[in-house]
Protein backbone atom coordinates (compact mmCIF):
# COMPACT_ATOMS: atom_id res chain seq x y z
CA UNK A 1 0.00 0.00 0.00
CA UNK A 2 1.25 3.37 -0.77
CA UNK A 3 0.71 7.04 -1.12
CA UNK A 4 -0.28 8.35 -4.53
CA UNK A 5 3.16 9.04 -6.43
CA UNK A 6 2.69 12.82 -5.92
CA UNK A 7 2.93 13.26 -2.44
CA UNK A 8 0.14 14.03 0.04
CA UNK A 9 -2.59 16.01 -1.80
CA UNK A 10 -2.04 19.61 -2.05
CA UNK A 11 -4.22 22.49 -1.59
CA UNK A 12 -3.87 24.21 -4.88
CA UNK A 13 -1.91 24.48 -7.80
CA UNK A 14 1.89 25.41 -7.12
CA UNK A 15 2.01 27.98 -10.35
CA UNK A 16 -0.03 29.68 -13.10
CA UNK A 17 -1.11 27.14 -15.55
CA UNK A 18 -1.90 27.69 -19.38
CA UNK A 19 -5.49 28.48 -20.44
CA UNK A 20 -7.52 25.31 -21.25
CA UNK A 21 -11.32 24.10 -21.54
CA UNK A 22 -13.03 23.39 -18.80
CA UNK A 23 -13.47 20.05 -17.30
CA UNK A 24 -16.79 18.47 -18.05
CA UNK A 25 -18.81 16.17 -15.50
CA UNK A 26 -22.12 13.92 -15.25
CA UNK A 27 -23.71 12.52 -12.79
CA UNK A 28 -26.17 9.70 -12.45
CA UNK A 29 -26.51 6.45 -10.03
CA UNK A 30 -25.50 3.03 -10.26
CA UNK A 31 -24.27 0.26 -7.81
CA UNK A 32 -26.75 1.44 -5.29
CA UNK A 33 -24.62 5.14 -5.00
CA UNK A 34 -23.57 8.37 -6.78
CA UNK A 35 -21.78 8.16 -9.93
CA UNK A 36 -19.90 11.19 -10.88
CA UNK A 37 -17.50 11.68 -14.29
CA UNK A 38 -15.45 14.44 -15.07
CA UNK A 39 -13.45 14.50 -18.15
CA UNK A 40 -10.59 17.07 -19.09
CA UNK A 41 -11.98 17.50 -22.80
CA UNK A 42 -15.47 17.97 -22.84
CA UNK A 43 -16.00 16.52 -26.43
CA UNK A 44 -15.53 13.30 -24.79
CA UNK A 45 -17.93 13.24 -22.12
CA UNK A 46 -20.97 11.36 -23.47
CA UNK A 47 -18.71 9.07 -25.02
CA UNK A 48 -17.23 8.49 -21.30
CA UNK A 49 -20.61 8.28 -20.25
CA UNK A 50 -21.90 5.49 -22.28
CA UNK A 51 -18.47 3.43 -21.33
CA UNK A 52 -18.67 4.04 -17.70
CA UNK A 53 -22.20 3.01 -17.41
CA UNK A 54 -21.31 0.27 -19.32
CA UNK A 55 -18.01 -1.02 -16.91
CA UNK A 56 -20.71 -0.78 -13.80
CA UNK A 57 -23.40 -2.79 -15.56
CA UNK A 58 -20.87 -5.11 -15.90
CA UNK A 59 -19.88 -4.83 -12.33
CA UNK A 60 -22.87 -4.97 -10.78
CA UNK A 61 -23.95 -8.35 -12.91
CA UNK A 62 -21.05 -10.01 -11.97
CA UNK A 63 -20.36 -8.78 -7.69
CA UNK A 64 -23.96 -7.87 -6.29
CA UNK A 65 -24.71 -8.82 -3.02
CA UNK A 66 -28.54 -7.66 -3.76
CA UNK A 67 -29.48 -9.27 -7.14
CA UNK A 68 -30.33 -12.90 -7.24
CA UNK A 69 -28.88 -13.10 -10.73
CA UNK A 70 -25.79 -12.20 -9.68
CA UNK A 71 -22.48 -14.03 -10.57
CA UNK A 72 -21.96 -13.50 -6.87
CA UNK A 73 -25.09 -14.83 -5.35
CA UNK A 74 -24.90 -17.68 -8.23
CA UNK A 75 -22.12 -18.82 -6.26
CA UNK A 76 -23.97 -19.82 -3.42
CA UNK A 77 -25.27 -23.42 -4.42
CA UNK A 78 -22.42 -25.00 -5.31
CA UNK A 79 -20.06 -23.66 -2.85
CA UNK A 80 -22.15 -25.57 -0.06
CA UNK A 81 -21.78 -28.78 -1.89
CA UNK A 82 -17.94 -28.54 -1.41
CA UNK A 83 -17.27 -28.39 -5.57
CA UNK A 84 -14.79 -25.97 -6.82
CA UNK A 85 -16.68 -22.70 -8.62
CA UNK A 86 -15.71 -21.55 -12.16
CA UNK A 87 -15.72 -17.67 -12.40
CA UNK A 88 -15.45 -14.95 -14.97
CA UNK A 89 -12.40 -12.80 -15.32
CA UNK A 90 -14.18 -10.22 -13.89
CA UNK A 91 -15.52 -11.23 -10.98
CA UNK A 92 -12.45 -13.21 -10.25
CA UNK A 93 -10.60 -9.76 -10.26
CA UNK A 94 -13.20 -8.49 -7.97
CA UNK A 95 -12.29 -11.36 -5.26
CA UNK A 96 -8.71 -10.86 -5.89
CA UNK A 97 -9.02 -7.11 -5.08
CA UNK A 98 -11.04 -7.88 -1.51
CA UNK A 99 -8.62 -10.99 -0.39
CA UNK A 100 -5.68 -8.09 -1.34
CA UNK A 101 -7.25 -5.92 0.69
CA UNK A 102 -8.02 -8.21 3.57
CA UNK A 103 -3.82 -8.90 3.40
CA UNK A 104 -2.98 -5.89 3.40
CA UNK A 105 -5.01 -4.67 6.85
CA UNK A 106 -4.50 -7.64 8.49
CA UNK A 107 -7.83 -9.32 7.88
CA UNK A 108 -9.78 -5.98 8.49
CA UNK A 109 -10.82 -5.77 5.36
CA UNK A 110 -12.43 -9.20 5.25
CA UNK A 111 -14.85 -10.30 2.23
CA UNK A 112 -16.60 -13.69 4.18
CA UNK A 113 -18.47 -10.56 6.19
CA UNK A 114 -21.39 -11.74 3.83
CA UNK A 115 -23.29 -13.77 6.36
CA UNK A 116 -22.97 -11.26 8.78
CA UNK A 117 -24.16 -8.37 7.15
CA UNK A 118 -27.32 -10.05 6.53
CA UNK A 119 -27.65 -10.70 9.93
CA UNK A 120 -27.50 -6.87 11.14
CA UNK A 121 -30.01 -6.19 8.72
CA UNK A 122 -28.53 -5.05 5.25
CA UNK A 123 -29.52 -8.11 3.22
CA UNK A 124 -30.50 -5.50 0.32
CA UNK A 125 -29.80 -2.56 -1.54
CA UNK A 126 -29.56 0.40 1.02
CA UNK A 127 -32.24 2.39 -0.61
CA UNK A 128 -34.70 -0.54 0.24
CA UNK A 129 -33.16 -0.94 4.06
CA UNK A 130 -35.53 0.08 6.69
CA UNK A 131 -34.10 2.57 8.63
CA UNK A 132 -36.27 1.40 11.91
CA UNK A 133 -37.59 -2.11 13.47
CA UNK A 134 -37.16 -4.20 16.03
CA UNK A 135 -34.34 -5.33 17.67
CA UNK A 136 -32.75 -8.26 16.49
CA UNK A 137 -30.79 -11.07 18.54
CA UNK A 138 -26.83 -9.90 17.42
CA UNK A 139 -24.60 -12.74 18.25
CA UNK A 140 -21.01 -11.96 18.73
CA UNK A 141 -18.57 -14.44 15.90
CA UNK A 142 -15.86 -13.99 14.17
CA UNK A 143 -16.82 -14.26 10.53
CA UNK A 144 -14.99 -17.36 8.68
CA UNK A 145 -11.98 -15.54 7.40
CA UNK A 146 -10.51 -14.78 4.04
CA UNK A 147 -7.99 -17.23 4.44
CA UNK A 148 -10.87 -20.05 3.70
CA UNK A 149 -11.26 -18.36 0.29
CA UNK A 150 -9.05 -19.96 -2.72
CA UNK A 151 -9.06 -17.89 -5.67
CA UNK A 152 -6.88 -19.33 -8.62
CA UNK A 153 -7.12 -16.59 -11.14
CA UNK A 154 -5.19 -17.83 -13.84
CA UNK A 155 -7.85 -21.03 -14.06
CA UNK A 156 -10.80 -19.17 -13.09
CA UNK A 157 -12.07 -21.35 -10.06
CA UNK A 158 -12.99 -20.28 -6.21
CA UNK A 159 -13.18 -22.78 -3.53
CA UNK A 160 -14.64 -21.54 -0.35
CA UNK A 161 -15.92 -23.87 2.59
CA UNK A 162 -19.68 -24.20 2.51
CA UNK A 163 -21.93 -21.48 4.39
CA UNK A 164 -19.40 -18.76 3.43
CA UNK A 165 -20.91 -15.95 2.22
CA UNK A 166 -18.90 -13.05 0.16
CA UNK A 167 -19.77 -9.03 0.34
CA UNK A 168 -17.56 -7.29 -2.11
CA UNK A 169 -18.95 -3.97 -0.94
CA UNK A 170 -16.21 -2.90 1.31
CA UNK A 171 -14.19 -2.90 -2.20
CA UNK A 172 -15.39 -3.19 -5.22
CA UNK A 173 -17.16 0.32 -5.63
CA UNK A 174 -13.19 1.46 -5.26
CA UNK A 175 -11.52 -1.36 -7.71
CA UNK A 176 -14.70 -0.77 -10.05
CA UNK A 177 -13.72 3.40 -9.67
CA UNK A 178 -10.07 2.37 -10.39
CA UNK A 179 -11.05 0.14 -13.50
CA UNK A 180 -12.99 2.65 -15.18
CA UNK A 181 -10.90 5.31 -14.91
CA UNK A 182 -7.92 3.49 -16.20
CA UNK A 183 -10.06 2.27 -19.12
CA UNK A 184 -11.98 5.40 -19.76
CA UNK A 185 -8.27 7.26 -19.99
CA UNK A 186 -7.28 5.41 -22.47
CA UNK A 187 -10.01 5.06 -24.76
CA UNK A 188 -10.61 8.91 -25.04
CA UNK A 189 -7.19 9.88 -24.62
CA UNK A 190 -7.97 12.52 -22.12
CA UNK A 191 -7.68 13.08 -18.11
CA UNK A 192 -10.89 11.00 -15.91
CA UNK A 193 -11.84 11.36 -12.42
CA UNK A 194 -14.51 9.04 -11.50
CA UNK A 195 -16.32 8.79 -7.69
CA UNK A 196 -18.47 6.09 -6.90
CA UNK A 197 -20.06 6.94 -3.52
CA UNK A 198 -17.39 9.08 -2.82
CA UNK A 199 -14.68 6.35 -4.04
CA UNK A 200 -12.76 8.28 -6.51
CA UNK A 201 -10.33 7.06 -8.72
CA UNK A 202 -8.36 9.79 -11.67
CA UNK A 203 -6.49 8.35 -14.80
CA UNK A 204 -4.76 9.94 -17.58
CA UNK A 205 -3.29 13.83 -17.80
CA UNK A 206 -4.70 15.81 -15.14
CA UNK A 207 -6.22 19.70 -15.48
CA UNK A 208 -4.13 22.10 -14.12
CA UNK A 209 -3.17 22.42 -10.51
CA UNK A 210 -4.61 18.51 -10.33
CA UNK A 211 -8.59 17.50 -9.40
CA UNK A 212 -9.63 19.42 -6.79
CA UNK A 213 -11.98 17.44 -4.61
CA UNK A 214 -13.93 18.68 -1.28
CA UNK A 215 -13.60 16.36 1.45
CA UNK A 216 -15.70 16.60 4.53
CA UNK A 217 -17.74 15.12 7.56
CA UNK A 218 -21.24 15.45 6.35
CA UNK A 219 -22.59 14.03 2.70
CA UNK A 220 -23.75 15.83 0.24
CA UNK A 221 -23.52 16.16 -3.46
CA UNK A 222 -20.41 18.04 -5.27
CA UNK A 223 -22.34 21.03 -6.99
CA UNK A 224 -23.80 21.90 -3.30
CA UNK A 225 -22.36 24.37 -0.82
CA UNK A 226 -20.30 22.70 1.62
CA UNK A 227 -21.95 21.30 5.20
CA UNK A 228 -20.05 22.07 8.00
CA UNK A 229 -16.19 22.16 8.17
CA UNK A 230 -14.19 20.47 5.34
CA UNK A 231 -11.46 20.86 2.60
CA UNK A 232 -10.34 21.06 -0.53
CA UNK A 233 -7.51 18.77 -1.55
CA UNK A 234 -5.98 18.16 -5.21
CA UNK A 235 -4.68 14.70 -6.58
CA UNK A 236 -2.91 14.06 -10.04
CA UNK A 237 -2.83 10.39 -9.99
CA UNK A 238 -4.10 7.75 -7.83
CA UNK A 239 -7.01 7.58 -5.89
CA UNK A 240 -9.28 8.92 -2.53
CA UNK A 241 -11.39 7.34 -0.57
CA UNK A 242 -13.81 8.29 2.43
CA UNK A 243 -15.14 5.67 4.62
CA UNK A 244 -17.56 6.63 7.18
CA UNK A 245 -20.17 5.46 9.96
CA UNK A 246 -22.76 8.37 9.47
CA UNK A 247 -24.07 7.95 5.62
CA UNK A 248 -25.22 3.93 5.97
CA UNK A 249 -26.84 3.39 9.02
CA UNK A 250 -30.29 2.29 10.76
CA UNK A 251 -31.65 1.27 13.80
CA UNK A 252 -33.12 -2.13 15.46
CA UNK A 253 -34.58 -1.89 18.40
CA UNK A 254 -33.24 1.37 19.74
CA UNK A 255 -29.73 0.23 19.22
CA UNK A 256 -27.97 2.33 16.36
CA UNK A 257 -26.04 0.06 13.91
CA UNK A 258 -23.67 0.70 10.24
CA UNK A 259 -22.92 -1.06 7.30
CA UNK A 260 -18.40 -1.06 8.63
CA UNK A 261 -18.51 -4.85 10.31
CA UNK A 262 -15.38 -5.74 12.25
CA UNK A 263 -14.54 -9.39 11.05
CA UNK A 264 -13.25 -10.30 15.03
CA UNK A 265 -17.25 -9.88 16.33
CA UNK A 266 -19.37 -10.01 13.03
CA UNK A 267 -21.00 -6.50 14.43
CA UNK A 268 -20.52 -2.77 13.24
CA UNK A 269 -17.20 -1.80 14.70
CA UNK A 270 -16.73 0.90 17.48
CA UNK A 271 -17.74 4.17 16.48
CA UNK A 272 -14.47 5.72 17.11
CA UNK A 273 -14.07 7.84 13.87
CA UNK A 274 -16.41 8.96 12.26
CA UNK A 275 -15.49 9.39 8.98
CA UNK A 276 -11.72 8.32 7.74
CA UNK A 277 -10.07 9.90 4.42
CA UNK A 278 -6.92 8.82 3.07
CA UNK A 279 -5.19 9.35 -0.01
CA UNK A 280 -3.13 6.13 -1.93
CA UNK A 281 -1.49 5.06 -5.17
CA UNK A 282 -5.22 3.80 -6.06
CA UNK A 283 -8.62 4.08 -5.42
CA UNK A 284 -8.46 0.13 -3.91
CA UNK A 285 -5.52 0.88 -1.83
CA UNK A 286 -6.82 4.23 -0.32
CA UNK A 287 -10.50 2.58 0.78
CA UNK A 288 -8.80 -0.54 2.38
CA UNK A 289 -6.82 2.06 4.45
CA UNK A 290 -9.55 4.08 5.61
CA UNK A 291 -12.57 1.00 6.31
CA UNK A 292 -9.44 -0.88 7.75
CA UNK A 293 -8.84 2.84 10.22
CA UNK A 294 -12.68 2.56 11.21
CA UNK A 295 -12.01 -0.79 12.26
CA UNK A 296 -8.61 -0.82 14.10
CA UNK A 297 -10.30 2.35 16.18
CA UNK A 298 -7.62 3.90 18.56
CA UNK A 299 -4.77 2.43 16.58
CA UNK A 300 -5.85 3.70 13.40
CA UNK A 301 -3.34 6.86 13.85
CA UNK A 302 -0.69 4.79 14.29
CA UNK A 303 -1.20 2.03 11.81
CA UNK A 304 -1.64 5.07 9.19
CA UNK A 305 1.27 6.67 10.43
CA UNK A 306 3.45 3.81 9.92
CA UNK A 307 2.07 3.43 6.08
CA UNK A 308 3.05 6.81 5.78
CA UNK A 309 -0.49 7.73 4.41
CA UNK A 310 -1.81 10.97 4.07
CA UNK A 311 -4.81 10.53 5.77
CA UNK A 312 -8.12 12.92 7.64
CA UNK A 313 -9.71 11.09 10.50
CA UNK A 314 -12.72 12.77 12.16
CA UNK A 315 -13.17 11.14 15.70
CA UNK A 316 -16.87 10.81 17.26
CA UNK A 317 -16.77 14.33 19.22
CA UNK A 318 -15.90 15.87 15.38
CA UNK A 319 -11.92 16.83 16.35
CA UNK A 320 -10.11 16.21 13.06
CA UNK A 321 -6.73 14.68 13.23
CA UNK A 322 -4.54 15.14 9.49
CA UNK A 323 -1.57 12.57 9.13
CA UNK A 324 0.84 13.17 6.00
CA UNK A 325 0.82 16.37 5.09
CA UNK A 326 -3.04 16.45 5.17
CA UNK A 327 -4.06 20.06 4.75
CA UNK A 328 -5.66 22.15 7.32
CA UNK A 329 -9.60 22.21 7.35
CA UNK A 330 -11.02 25.53 6.08
CA UNK A 331 -14.98 26.54 7.51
Amino acid sequence: MRTAGTGPPGAGSAGPEPPGPEPAGADWRALGTLVRLVVTDPACLPAGRDLLAADLAGVDAACSRFRPDSELMRLAAPVDRGEPVPVSPLLAEAIGVALRAARLTGGCVDPTVGAAMSAVGYDRDFGLVRRDGPPLRLTVRAVPGYHQVDLDPAAGVLRMAPGIRLDLGATAKAWAADRSAARLAARLGCGVLVSLGGDIAVAGPPPGGGWSIRVQDVVSRPDEPAAGPGTVVSISSGGLATSSITARRWQRGGSVLHHILDPRTGLPARPAWRTVSVAAACCADANAASTAAIIKGDLAVAWLDGLGLAARLVDAAGDVHRLGGWPPDRA
